[in-house]
């Protein structure tokens, strides 16, 4: 006789740079598995994301700690959440205390969901508001100066030289520390 499948507990976490962590999030909530990205929640192409979604099984939870570490709009993070329930599973949000359950409906909770979402992408879309009127007054005062190159305009003709040269575009983008689209633009706009 074939044994019965053991649901399991999914734990996901996500912060949006690489210099972050995840220190603060699920503490001391066990898990059988632990996903974690690093990677902006604005779209849903995560590599630990994806790899949580293709293993949810009928009958397993996924532990979030809020609802913004699944998504940054409304519309993904209702998706998200209506795609676990699909599985048969359930996903919960330890900040909030909510708990979707894909074994029954319960209205209220979805309501919460929505409401909450849509605050979320609300919050998100006021911080962005914010960074470019920052940026847009900086910029007035000429204070904001952007990002500093990567590349000095000494090195793009060097660049350039190489690309011509024809060694290989890899090779150029080890040399000077950057992408091989990079190494393109560079040359094509020179």
């Amino acid at each position: 006789m074939k044994p019965k499948y053991q649901p399991l507990v999914f734990n996901y976490l996500r912060v949006s740079t690489v210099l972050q962590n995840t220190e603060r999030q699920l503490l001391d909530v066990p898990c059988d598995r632990e996903f974690i990205d690093k990677a902006s929640g604005k779209d849903t192409n995560r590599p630990a994301f994806q790899e949580m979604m293709a293993q949810l099984r009928q009958g397993d939870q996924v532990n979030c700690h809020s609802l913004d570490r699944v998504g940054r709009n409304t519309a993904d993070i209702l998706k998200i959440v209506q795609d676990i329930k699909d599985k048969g599973c359930s996903i919960k949000f330890h900040k909030e205390k909510l708990l979707f359950d894909g074994t029954k409906a319960d209205l209220y909770s979805d309501l919460m969901l929505t409401i909450l979402a849509a605050f979320s992408s609300f919050e998100r879309n006021i911080i962005l508001e914010r960074q470019r009127e920052g940026i847009a007054l900086a910029k007035m005062k000429g204070k904001f100066k952007g990002r500093k190159p990567k590349i000095e305009d000494n090195q793009i003709a060097m660049i350039k030289a190489d690309f011509d040269s024809g060694m290989a575009k890899t090779k150029i983008a080890e040399k000077y520390g950057i992408t091989r689209s990079y190494v393109y633009q560079l040359v094509k706009a020179a």
